[in-house]
């Protein structure tokens, strides 16, 4: 039988990572929203993406020359 104590140091020796938006430790395992902390989180950087705030650079244009002339 585990008590709270029990379920309190499990919790306080596993990995925490920083959310990659409002940067709290986050414990990774058994949490559906990683790698954030929360589905607010989640759902900031969706619309960060959706908004184009968020980019990847290219060095060449995607696109053939064949479809220029």
């Amino acid at each position: 039988m585990t008590d709270s104590a029990d379920i309190s140091n499990i919790i306080s020796t596993q990995k925490k990572y920083p959310c990659p938006t409002c940067h709290k430790p986050t414990v990774w395992q058994n949490n559906p929203y990683k790698p954030f902390c929360c589905d607010r989180c989640k759902l900031i950087d969706l619309g960060a993406w959706a908004n184009e705030e968020y980019r990847v650079a290219a060095e060449e244009s995607p696109f053939s020359d064949d479809f220029n002339h």
